[in-house]
């Protein structure tokens, strides 16, 4: 696994999370959810050392964190806080450029290579025609976008962004959702990010880290969702062209649920499966089969066999 937590305590002088236990790895993205003040900005920064555990230890691509430079982790993990210091005088294209300069001592100057890079993920977040104005001239959305275009520019392995959907309107939430997701599948990229939208978040993410009276449950998303029934409804998107639903026979959340999970890690023909929900289990069929499971985890295994 590229990050693992081991029986950890997160917090200053008393725990706001206890005994974390749990792991991430590379071309997984990860939602973290949890009421305000639960302690996720301070799960984040446990996870870059900037604030110490109170008991165990952090794990990022088999080193603890402990024993890794700030150059070190950087090389390892870019990160994008919901509210970031603007940098005076920098244009779009500066503040992208900036996530390069990790692997350069400090008197170089990027590279053709690198250039082009940071031109097509200006392009990729639609700021091109931004990309010469001053971040005190953007607007909070697009200046949010500016600062996940410099975590994509440091192209590490590990992205950990704090509420990246702030600020922004629906296109736009999903534009940055789905260019996670995109480097999560395409570039095996770990991708671990908060948000307050979840409903819309959970559709792009395949794991949730859900903070609450003081434990961090983690699990594949909709085993969390259903797990707990404060989590309420949520909206249906169509991501992927793909797909073909399956017959869905279920109460309106499980169905939501199991059709969010089923696009997400399968764009495919389904339509010659059947779904039942019966007493809190799947009953999955087929003209000559049927199989009863009980979570999300036991659906992909079983489809995978099928298909």
């Amino acid at each position: 696994m590229f990050l693992q937590l081991k029986n950890t305590d997160i917090g200053y002088k008393t725990p706001l999370i206890k005994g974390v236990e749990t792991s991430l790895n590379l071309g997984e993205v990860c939602l973290l959810i949890g009421n305000n003040g639960v302690g996720k900005t301070t799960l984040i920064k446990s996870i870059l050392n900037q604030i110490p555990t109170l008991k165990s230890e952090i794990f990022i691509n088999q080193k603890n964190i402990k024993n890794l430079s700030a150059k070190e982790i950087a090389e390892q993990v870019a990160v994008v806080f919901s509210k970031s210091q603007i940098p005076s005088n920098y244009t779009v294209t500066d503040l992208i450029s900036l996530g390069k300069y990790i692997h350069y001592p400090y008197y170089f100057e990027l590279n053709q290579s690198d250039k082009q890079e940071v031109e097509k993920i200006i392009e990729s977040l639609n700021l091109s025609q931004y990309k010469d104005l001053p971040l005190t001239k953007l607007s909070d959305g697009n200046l949010q976008k500016a600062f996940i275009g410099r975590a994509l520019a440091q192209n590490s392995p590990f992205i950990i962004l704090d509420e990246p959907t702030t600020h922004l309107d629906e296109e736009n939430k999903i534009t940055i959702l789905k260019l996670l997701r995109n480097l999560s599948e395409n570039h095996n990229k770990l991708i671990l990010f908060s948000s307050h939208d979840w409903r819309l978040a959970k559709e792009f993410a395949d794991k949730i880290w859900y903070v609450k009276d003081q434990k961090l449950q983690s699990g594949v998303a909709e085993d969390i969702l259903l797990q707990n029934s404060e989590l309420s409804s949520a909206q249906l998107f169509d991501i992927h062209e793909n797909f073909v639903p399956p017959k869905i026979s279920a109460p309106n959340f499980e169905k939501e649920l199991l059709y969010s999970f089923l696009q997400k890690n399968f764009k495919k023909n389904l339509s010659n499966l059947d779904f039942e929900f019966q007493d809190g289990f799947w009953v999955i069929s087929t003209h000559n089969f049927q199989q009863k499971v009980g979570s999300f985890a036991e659906i992909t295994d079983l489809i995978q066999k099928l298909h």
